[in-house]
């Protein structure tokens, strides 16, 4: 089954920087996921209010990985949650409606808020996987367990770079604003051999789904922004 994974997800354009073998080997390890949000989900282009966009097959496929996550670990969820550095209205509105555990925005320095996330939920770096596309991520995924990158065609030198120096295990086929998330969730859900089972169930709306949905609420969603140099919870 991992053969056929690496073929179809090298076949769109996918690059496995580590082996297949290797990801699924330490997706055994990994309690939480967090995702970048421009250039992630979305291109990283802004209006004038600074605001951009997500989509919704990236959104169910968080939605996926956190119940194939559920399925396979004993009905305990992950943790999740969003890291950017600006100050994006869409991108907590999107936290809050799928009842991620934390979004830090505002944030210039990563290293902060990922040091901030892994004390809370008395993490190991090596227990987080990260979603990210540029190089204010690198102090995150230069320390965390499993490192998946968005590909934007514009960058070969960075993504070289970032070949070079170990910080990502894969690369999407698909730019950010173009599902690169779905992509990553629906890698990750077939590596854990969860995706089929994981859209039986929601396809069904079975008692198993909608117990995940339940305990999906009682996440307590907090809203970090970092000002004068300090978390502040809003």
């Amino acid at each position: 089954m991992i053969n056929e994974i690496q073929q179809l997800f090298q076949n769109q354009g996918g690059e496995f920087i580590s082996s297949p073998s290797f990801i699924q080997e330490k997706l055994k390890n990994i309690k939480a996921y967090i995702f970048d949000w421009d250039g992630v989900f979305n291109s990283g282009a802004k209006d004038e209010n600074k605001s951009s966009f997500y989509s919704e097959p990236d959104s169910m496929g968080i939605n996926l990985l956190r119940f194939g996550y559920w399925l396979a670990n004993n009905h305990n969820l992950p943790f999740v949650a969003i890291v950017t550095g600006e100050n994006n209205q869409t991108a907590i509105k999107l936290a809050e409606r799928e009842n991620f555990h934390h979004i830090y925005f505002s944030f210039k320095n990563k290293a902060v808020a990922f040091d901030h996330f892994l004390e809370t939920f008395d993490l190991k770096a090596e227990e987080v996987a990260f979603c990210f596309d540029d190089v204010l991520d690198f102090p995150i995924s230069r320390k965390c367990g499993l490192k998946f990158m968005v590909r934007r065609h514009a960058s070969p030198l960075f993504i070289k770079y970032a070949i070079e120096h170990k910080y990502c295990d894969y690369i999407t086929a698909q730019q950010g604003g173009n599902h690169a998330i779905r992509e990553v969730s629906e890698l990750i859900l077939g590596l854990l051999g969860q995706h089929d089972l994981a859209v039986n169930e929601r396809t069904d709306f079975s008692k198993l789904y909608t117990d995940y949905l339940d305990q999906r609420k009682t996440v307590n969603f907090r809203k970090l922004r970092f000002e004068d140099g300090k978390i502040v919870e809003l």
